[in-house]
């Protein structure tokens, strides 16, 4: 990550500065401009189980034969690349980098006839110059595209101890220098709450088609989640759905639906904020052991009552969005 200079005196600007803003501009322009749909995930409050959500979500539409991303724009807690069994951390990161540049270049070189030496090395100081602030999603096996701050950290238990300023500029950085490529949706898995980096992934992506938002069936959820409509609603996004997680339990011997945290009423909380209900998913453990087993529910298991769910619940966002 580069450092974020800090503003002169009085927030002016130095050319520099400046320079550097409308290049990163330009950047976001070009690579977000290549992604046909973008949904945001959001949750009141952490525990809900929205990166869980996000990553099934993401799973499902690329399982749909749709090209795929997901950005995992939480800081503190960057769990995708786990829940997805990409662990690639710090120096094998930077090495999967250099090889997905080698690639790209090697490709133009052979498309191409150079007269000369010469001709060939300015084509390749020119590739370093256009990708020089380019940083290559991961592919999971399913194809799925995976970009997260988790690739950034030397190792998994690296905290990451930043202020405000440092982590929105991180935030802006992720999304305007990941190289997508061409995508028909891209999932972002935004931080939970209603602070600085949510609030960064909205202004950064104001075109986003949509907003899930993911609560789980008690009291305290919902009424964070009820502010986090609220802002979304003020950066004016209009389209924006309901998920219920962790709704209720089948249990394993009698098949009796046991509501473990209260009967939620998502749809009337829904209807009640003027959103989208999508539906409510179970608790299962397949779920929530699936991090261990190197993949999600939607690609380990599709015949699960659950992974059924994720492609209902994709069909009806596609429908309603």
């Amino acid at each position: 990550m580069a450092e974020h200079g800090h503003h002169g005196h009085g927030g002016q600007m130095t050319p520099e500065q400046q320079r550097q803003m409308i290049e990163q501009e330009i950047r976001l322009a070009r690579n977000l401009g290549q992604i046909k749909h973008k949904i945001v995930v959001m949750s009141g409050k952490g525990g809900v189980g929205k990166s869980t959500v996000a990553a099934n979500i993401a799973e499902t539409l690329q399982a749909l034969g749709f090209k795929t991303g997901i950005l995992d724009a939480d800081i503190h807690g960057p769990n995708i690349p786990k829940m997805l069994g990409l662990e690639l951390y710090g120096e094998s990161f930077h090495n999967y980098q250099f090889e997905q540049f080698k690639q790209i270049t090697e490709e133009g070189l052979a498309s191409q006839d150079f007269k000369d030496d010469d001709e060939k090395l300015a084509f390749i100081e020119s590739k370093k110059e256009e990708y020089s602030h380019s940083m290559f999603p991961v592919t999971a096996p399913s194809g799925l595209k995976v970009m997260s701050m988790a690739f950034l950290l030397d190792s998994i238990d690296t905290p990451i101890i930043w202020r405000g300023p440092q982590k929105t500029g991180a935030i802006k950085q992720l999304i305007s220098d990941s190289h997508w490529g061409e995508l028909d949706y891209l999932i972002i898995d935004n931080p939970p709450g209603t602070g600085d980096e949510p609030l960064t992934v909205l202004q950064t992506i104001p075109d986003a088609d949509a907003v899930i938002m993911v609560t789980t069936p008690n009291v305290v959820s919902q009424e964070d989640v009820l502010k986090c409509v609220k802002m979304v609603e003020q950066m004016g996004i209009k389209k924006i759905g309901l998920i219920e997680n962790m709704a209720y339990y089948i249990c394993p011997h009698c098949d009796e639906k046991l509501h473990i945290f209260g009967k939620g009423n998502g749809k009337a909380f829904a209807d009640e904020m003027e959103i989208t209900y999508l539906g409510d998913l179970p608790i299962e453990e397949r779920v929530s052991d699936s991090p261990n087993q190197e993949g999600v529910i939607a690609t380990i298991a599709p015949d699960d009552e659950v992974s059924k769910r994720f492609v209902e619940i994709v069909e009806d966002i596609q429908k309603e969005f």
